[in-house]
């Protein structure tokens, strides 16, 4: 399932216009990413948490040469799935 998909399943559940649906998972979606910029927790009962991690600066090496390649720090997004849905999964 792409975005295309979620956007024709909300249509046909919420009926209007296609537009107005791409709008709410829009929303959805620019909501999420807004609350991980400002570094705080989504969480979805039923669904899951996304997080923000911070990952250290690291020395890697690069695989095709062999060489030491510093990794700046930077912040990831996490997922973290309930118990609901890992049984939903099953």
């Amino acid at each position: 399932m792409n975005k295309a998909n979620l956007v024709e399943k909300v249509h046909e559940i919420l009926g209007g216009t296609k537009v107005q649906a791409e709008e709410v998972v829009n929303t959805i979606f620019d909501t999420i990413t807004g609350s991980l910029k400002k570094g705080d927790d989504v969480s979805v009962a039923g669904f899951g948490i996304f997080k923000v991690k911070a990952r250290a600066a690291r020395e890697a090496r690069n695989p095709r040469t062999g060489a030491m390649v510093k990794v700046p720090a930077t912040t990831v997004p996490k997922f973290q799935a309930s118990k609901a849905l890992k049984e939903a999964v099953k």
